[in-house]
């Protein structure tokens, strides 16, 4: 097992995630309100503690850590294979897991065959499936960096499967006869961290999201609705090499329980906090403009009444009229 990975702060999505997703006529007044850091599904440098374990991961096989780093699954070595699998199950019902991770050989032709992530009824069973097994219940998410057939479309890739624990893994065709959704992406030796971020709803909404053209700049990879996962599935990252290969390295799992407002909540709130409607914001404006101006009318009748009383300590150092005016209540003007 791993180090504790640090209990991170309240963190916020894009108010209005979920707007959009009216067609299934569930989520079309909902948003994420806010989320909340899992601890037990989370990690971080340097992964393990004194007694080189991790009370919430396991990893084995040929995986091994770099607690500077990464966890390796595997080695630019043919024949290579391994995992990194929670402990516990993930009971909540809404998440938000971000990936950060980094596939990068020496080799610029031959390379693969690539890593999973899955969300699964079972966990830590080794197998052909990108290092874990076949007939999988659940959510299986492949970075594929070598195609095994002809395709349109270029490598790597994404590709996504919901397993039925009967259905198996269409290797020879890349997953294509099973996918869920797709998307092809260039996220092999990129300049930027690369990461991968699932936003899942349960029964209604799975959206992938991949970072690695630069940073901060989110790319959407597919959206599934009323997808259905197994409760309280396990979450776990596996990695395969072949007759070619690659480093596959998980730097950091960052998850998170997602809160969603309630039905009848407006949608301009976030976090109980009720967004200005246009005409507020105008009064607002207007109100705050007003204050400006009082404020220099106030800064230019003070600027003038010293520029006098300068003047007028110039001309007479009693300030003429003012000036005794000023000494006749007590006041020296020449304090001033």
């Amino acid at each position: 097992m791993f180090s504790k990975a640090p209990l991170y702060c309240l963190t916020l999505l894009p108010l209005g995630i979920l707007a959009a997703v009216d067609d299934k006529g569930k989520l079309a007044n909902r948003t994420i309100d806010r989320t909340v850091s899992l601890r037990t599904h989370s990690i971080h440098p340097p992964y393990i503690d004194q007694d080189l374990q991790n009370r919430w991961w396991d990893f084995g096989a040929d995986a091994y850590v770099n607690t500077n780093k990464h966890i390796r699954l595997t080695r630019d070595k043919p024949s290579q294979m391994g995992w990194l699998w929670s402990r516990v199950p993930l009971t909540a019902s809404n998440f938000v897991l971000e990936l950060e991770f980094k596939i990068s050989g020496d080799n610029n032709h031959l390379f693969g065959d690539g890593m999973a992530i899955w969300i699964t009824k079972d966990r830590a069973q080794p197998g052909p499936v990108f290092g874990s097994k076949d007939n999988f219940e659940g959510l299986g998410l492949f970075l594929d960096t070598y195609a095994n057939a002809r395709h349109p479309y270029s490598f790597p890739r994404i590709t996504a499967m919901l397993g039925d624990g009967k259905t198996p893994y269409d290797n020879d065709n890349d997953g294509e006869n099973h996918s869920l959704g797709a998307c092809s992406a260039n996220f092999r030796r990129t300049n930027v961290a690369t990461k991968l971020k699932i936003t899942y709803i349960r029964e209604q909404y799975l959206n992938v999201k991949i970072q690695y053209k630069a940073w901060d700049d989110w790319t959407d990879c597919f959206t599934a609705y009323g997808t259905v996962l197994p409760l309280a599935p396990y979450v776990g990252f596996t990695a395969l090499t072949g007759d070619v290969a690659d480093n596959h390295d998980i730097i950091g799992v960052t998850t998170h329980s997602a809160i969603l407002s309630s039905p009848d909540a407006q949608r301009d709130k976030l976090t109980g906090a009720k967004k200005l409607g246009l005409h507020h914001i105008t009064e607002s404006s207007s109100w705050a403009w007003t204050l400006i101006k009082l404020f220099a009318f106030a800064g230019v009748l003070a600027g003038a009444f010293y520029g006098y009383r300068m003047y007028a300590q110039r001309q007479g150092g009693g300030g003429g009229a003012l000036g005794r005016g000023m000494q006749s209540f007590g006041y020296d003007s020449k304090r001033f």
